[in-house]
């Protein structure tokens, strides 16, 4: 039997090591937030937080779109450009009323193409070590300390989607079952 997908290897590379976690993280959070209605994105259900599904699922788009697009390579970050600077911070932790479950899906699987799409560009352009586009205090960090960065924020968030999940609707365990669908590689998924 073949491991998943999203299983990192057992014996590779530094960055086949690094995008297999980030692999693994993002197909256990997406799975954990797989199937619901807008309702449930939209809920909640956590009383001592404010965090909910779609929440979660916007907001990881966006760290897609900041840390692949802007912070790695100066590029605008498409998930919100439709949004100004004031309203992002609302915008991305939040389901509108006009927003559909597709649409919110959509987003994220759109954002994750794209990462995908630029994190392969930038591994064959340079590799891990060249700096990112942003400066910090005289320093510019590099692709891989970016891509740490964003494996963190998955292993956070991803440790929230347990607790939304399970007070949603039940749903529990640590990895997709090994038949669930991952996502296409190749940012096939949206623009």
């Amino acid at each position: 039997m073949t491991d998943p997908a999203w299983e990192p290897p057992l014996a590779g590379t530094d960055v086949e090591h690094l995008v297999g976690t980030l692999e693994r993280l993002r197909a256990t959070f997406r799975w954990k937030a797989d199937g619901l209605d807008v309702e449930q994105l939209r809920a909640c259900p956590v009383p001592t937080s404010a965090l909910s599904v779609g929440g979660l699922l916007k907001h990881l788009a966006v760290c897609e779109d900041d840390v692949f697009c802007w912070r790695m390579s100066g590029r605008p970050p498409v998930t919100w450009l439709s949004v100004t600077e004031d309203e992002v911070t609302r915008w991305q932790f939040t389901v509108g009323p006009e927003e559909t479950a597709e649409q919110v899906y959509a987003l994220w699987e759109a954002a994750v193409g794209r990462s995908r799409v630029r994190l392969r560009e930038l591994v064959a352009d340079g590799g891990l070590d060249q700096p990112g586009h942003l400066e910090y205090a005289d320093a510019r960090p590099s692709v891989r300390r970016h891509l740490h960065d964003l494996i963190e924020e998955y292993g956070r968030h991803t440790g929230h989607m347990d607790l939304l999940r399970e007070a949603i609707d039940g749903r529990v365990g640590e990895d997709p079952p090994r038949d669930w669908p991952m996502l296409p590689p190749d940012g096939a998924t949206g623009t």
